[in-house]
């Protein structure tokens, strides 16, 4: 590559936040209630799934406010030790490219990546703490998409946050499709699928949302655009909800 060549790619790599293979996350309850919306007073008969979930703290959120909740992630295959070993160093790590990114955020829920980051490390503590006990409880469960190891049916409500078209350029089309068919099955009827954001890494729109909704709607499943209350990536507005 030419010396122009690779300046022009740091360039380009610098406007947009790189991720080689999937990020661990380590989102709190209170960002899950602003991303997807929710109101899980309104649900009846709630029981939860949180897909790709992390070292965010919404399973043992809900737990802890009597809500029946699971998540699943390959990463549980790790003991204590190394989930919190592996997610203090994501912290250090995601926070060290937002820095280099940060006018490129919107900032007013957080209110500065100092703040951004006691959040992610609180989270963090919350996590670790409910999943000590993943073995008793079996509420943190490894796996992936697009087989999710539950029976058809189970949950009023499934949450994917920061993985499906995030990594837009790592999945091709029929994994995303796949992936969503196999969370709607595990969706009771009526039930919802909801999926933010609506853009990737480098902050595009899903190519293939309007196919993928074509294809749900084809399933009979019903799909829109909902507004979410979170923009914290630019012009990430709207999560998608999908209801069985």
């Amino acid at each position: 590559m030419s010396e122009l060549n690779e300046l022009n790619a740091r360039k380009e790599r610098a406007e947009y936040y790189e991720q080689v293979g999937v990020a661990m996350t380590c989102r709190s309850f209170a960002e899950y209630e602003k991303i997807f919306s929710l109101n899980l007073k309104e649900l009846e008969h709630v029981k939860l799934l949180d897909i790709a979930a992390g070292a965010s703290s919404f399973t043992a959120g809900a737990r802890a406010q009597g809500y029946e909740a699971v998540a699943v992630d390959p990463l549980y295959v790790m003991d204590l030790a190394e989930m919190a070993e592996y997610g203090h160093k994501e912290i250090e790590i995601s926070t060290a490219k937002l820095a280099s990114l940060a006018h490129k955020f919107d900032w007013d829920y957080y209110g500065s990546i100092e703040l951004h980051r006691e959040n992610r490390e609180r989270s963090l503590d919350i996590f670790l703490q409910d999943y000590a006990a993943k073995d008793e409880h079996k509420n943190y469960i490894p796996c992936s998409l697009p087989k999710l190891p539950f029976a058809d049916n189970t949950f009023s409500l499934v949450l994917c946050s920061h993985f499906l078209f995030l990594y837009a350029e790592q999945f091709d089309y029929v994994f995303h499709l796949n992936a969503v068919l196999e969370m709607l099955r595990v969706s009771r009827k009526g039930g919802q699928v909801r999926i933010y954001p609506l853009l990737d890494l480098k902050q595009q729109p899903y190519p293939y949302l309007e196919q993928l909704i074509k294809d749900l709607e084809k399933k009979q499943a019903i799909v829109e655009k909902k507004e979410s209350k979170l923009p914290f990536i630019p012009g990430s507005t709207h999560m998608l909800c999908i209801h069985k």
